[in-house]
């Protein structure tokens, strides 16, 4: 090698030491290493959910609340907002849900935020019967609308509007069958969630305790629902 070559590669190594050398130090002394995979850079966003590759909207509905007052789909554009299937005298999931969903009634019922619960037993849970059942947990929220109407309009809301099921069971505790889970709605009408671990979205947020999940359904709406509300 020539004397010119090697004093001039001595030269860079030198440099290199003096400028770069201290910080390195001064990252893992201050903790400040950066992980290689830079997730900071990367912006959250939430999935849409896509059904032959068309982002999926809420259902279409038109029913009563617990004021006797209609309420669409379309009062609730402008605002993120939560879906759930429930009735009344269910005596298993549905106050824990209903629990579940005023913690987040609560967090953001100042801000541009809704809550759409339809019942699946609209026989009984009239109008009347809403009123007192919502006067009970939520002092009578005007975020917080708790539908009816006809029994096919909901049920076809429910399994084919929202893919959550619900049915009539007499052998089921209250006699009827159907999923804790919460959909999450943007501004715009769509349906999003989250993605799990291997990049597909979880679709439905369960309303109720998981003891083998690392994080609530609850706890991740309540992120999601702050994704949504600053969402352009």
């Amino acid at each position: 090698m020539k004397k010119s070559s090697f004093f001039g590669l001595i030269i860079v190594i030198i440099v290199f030491s003096i400028i770069f050398i201290p910080k390195i130090f001064d990252r893992i002394l201050n903790n400040k290493t950066v992980s290689s995979s830079r997730t900071f850079d990367i912006e959250k966003t939430l999935a849409y959910i896509k059904i032959d590759d068309e982002a999926k909207k809420v259902p279409d509905f038109l029913l009563l609340n617990q004021d006797s007052l209609y309420i669409s789909n379309e009062d609730y554009l402008g605002k993120v907002f939560l879906a759930e299937f429930f009735f009344s005298k269910c005596p298993t999931i549905c106050p824990i849900m209903n629990r579940n969903m005023k913690l987040l009634h609560d967090i953001f019922k100042d801000k541009e935020f809704g809550i759409a619960s339809f019942t699946i037993d609209p026989e009984y849970d009239t109008p009347s019967v809403l009123k007192s059942y919502s006067e009970s947990i939520t002092n009578n929220s005007i975020n917080w609308n708790f539908l009816t109407g006809e029994k096919a309009e909901i049920y076809n809301i429910a399994n084919n509007g929202f893919n959550i099921f619900a049915g009539i069971n007499s052998n089921a505790p209250g006699g009827f069958e159907h999923q804790g889970y919460f959909a999450l709605i943007d501004k715009s009408g769509y349906i999003r969630s989250r993605n799990d671990k291997f990049g597909n979205p979880i679709v439905y947020y369960l309303g109720i305790e998981n003891e083998l999940a690392e994080k609530q359904g609850v706890e991740m709406l309540e992120e999601d629902i702050a994704l949504l509300l600053n969402e352009k």
